[in-house]
């Protein structure tokens, strides 16, 4: 039974997977801030430039794995701090080459450090400031603030601090991996250098908001949850409960995982006992609100607020409206859903719920079901198949010389490089780093294609809390506002799952060239 509905749960991730895959044969999902401005782009595919990147990419792929494996003759202990060493050097580089201004929200919470320090300003918690609107960005300005209590004022500073927690990302990976294919012949290097040199995860430091801290926290909790079932040690599971609740309190995002969880406990009951089954799901739902409850109490000691930060705050309403915007397939709707809040609600949120749901309504009631499946449906593929988490504006930044600008455009650098003026504007090695993402991310699905297909004709469903994950996330954000960046909190889970398809291809590959020599 239970295994049933493991296997019934891999086949769904298969079926959206395939999915994935067969559109981006017709398809481009593209994201161009300086020619289209701040919108998801469903283009044409360009099959001549789409096969030859594969064709150049896939062979070399291989010839890196197999380079991997001559390594297995050293111990971890001499590989792991050298590939650790080898991706904060390319971060650190990377930092100094584009080194970009905050924008936007991250300005915004920035700022709010800086008040809130030096000038003990919590004004923004009054109506209409930017943490009455949106309370949950409060952590992010938290951690800011002990920052700039600790350390010079500085972008380097927080960028650093980006920096570091991703070496933990690419750790945990390994980690991860290595707990979930224990068994394996080879020690499995190919995946901590690919994770080290993952170029979304090198770029997306230079971005200065709770992305990178807020995945790196995630994927702590899915290693220790990992570990917990297989070896039931309580202080794993309170491991993981601990970094769910951080991770959550930094992106409120942690209910697709700590939903996830629970299932994949549940689903793990043959070899949990009924009671450690239950107490498991309450220790991980109360750590999940402790943070929370925490700040509120927090806030009212200090007099900053006299209710909850929940009571007027942007409703979810506002977010779910987003997501129908059919121009920009539920991507920022330039303020149409915001001024709902704002100004016809006047920061009622009662009132905005109503006027969203009257709106979502209007929505509904004047398309077709046809209408209905091709904007979820193009939404959904923008969104995976995008393929570069939008680090063209969040890691290198644009530029603010407006002289050739198309839209306009936000941020700029502190200086510039030899490295902004190479990637300026449209400029041909920014167009080929979006192609080169682009591909590597369709062969990550191809893989995780293979590798769930595999698993489920070895009836082995280890990484099923992987693939809850991965299904969860897909089923908030077809409802949801999107941006692919959003989705870079499971870019861990992406790797490991196509690094396991991938070690299966070439073990297959292998076998085969051996018997036909």
């Amino acid at each position: 039974m239970l295994k049933n509905v493991k296997k019934t749960i891999y086949i769904i991730l298969m079926l959206f997977t395939a999915l994935f895959i067969f559109s981006s044969f017709f398809v481009r999902a593209k994201y161009n801030y300086f020619i289209y401005g701040d919108r998801p782009i469903l283009a044409k595919q360009k099959p001549a430039i789409f096969f030859i990147l594969i064709f150049i990419i896939l062979p070399m792929g291989f010839l890196f794995y197999k380079i991997s494996l001559k390594l297995d003759r050293y111990d971890k202990n001499l590989i792991l701090p050298i590939s650790i060493l080898i991706s904060f050097l390319l971060q650190t580089g990377f930092i100094f080459a584009f080194p970009r201004l905050p924008t936007d929200d991250s300005k915004t919470v920035y700022t709010l450090a800086l008040n809130m320090f030096y000038h003990k300003d919590y004004s923004s918690f009054g109506e209409g400031g930017y943490l009455h609107m949106f309370p949950f960005n409060y952590g992010t300005v938290l951690y800011i603030m002990a920052l700039l209590k600790l350390f010079p004022d500085s972008y380097v500073v927080i960028k650093s601090f980006n920096i570091l927690f991703s070496l933990v990302i690419t750790l945990m990976i390994y980690k991860i991996n290595r707990l979930l294919d224990c068994k394996s012949a080879h020690k499995d290097y190919g995946i901590l250098f690919f994770a080290a040199t993952y170029i979304p995860g090198i770029f997306m430091s230079n971005f200065i908001y709770n992305d990178v801290m807020a995945t790196a926290f995630f994927t702590c909790s899915v290693y220790f949850l990992i570990k917990f079932i297989r070896k039931r040690a309580v202080k794993d599971l309170l491991a993981s409960a601990f970094f769910l609740s951080t991770g959550n309190y930094f992106r409120n995002i942690g209910l697709i995982f700590l939903i996830a969880a629970i299932i994949y406990i549940v689903l793990n009951m043959n070899v949990l006992k009924a009671g450690l089954v239950a107490a498991s799901v309450f220790i991980l739902i109360l750590a999940s609100n402790i943070p929370g409850l925490s700040q509120n109490y927090y806030l009212h000691k200090s007099n900053i607020i006299s209710g909850s930060v929940k009571d007027n705050s942007a409703p979810i309403h506002m977010w779910l409206n987003m997501g129908m915007n059919f121009e920009k397939l539920g991507f920022w709707d330039d303020f149409k859903s915001y001024n709902i809040y704002q100004i016809d609600a006047n920061h009622n949120k009662q009132l905005s719920i109503k006027l969203f749901k009257e709106d979502i309504k209007e929505k509904i009631s004047n398309s077709t079901v046809g209408g209905l499946l091709s904007h979820y449906y193009r939404k959904l593929i923008w969104t995976w198949t995008e393929g570069t988490y939008q680090i063209e504006r969040y890691g290198f930044g644009n530029d603010m010389d407006t002289s050739a600008k198309k839209y306009p455009r936000h941020g700029g650098y502190e200086y510039r490089t030899f490295a902004t003026n190479l990637f300026k504007d449209d400029s041909m090695y920014r167009s080929a780093m979006n192609w080169i993402l682009y591909v590597i991310n369709f062969l990550m699905y191809l893989f995780i294609l293979f590798g769930l297909i595999e698993r489920v004709k070895a009836g082995k469903f280890e990484g099923l809390l992987l693939v809850l994950i991965i299904l969860g996330v897909i089923a908030f954000y077809i409802i949801w506002e999107i941006k692919s960046r959003y989705i870079y909190p499971v870019y861990p889970i992406l790797i490991i799952l196509s690094f396991q398809g991938f070690k299966r291809a070439y073990d297959i590959a292998f076998t085969t060239v051996t018997k036909h020599r």
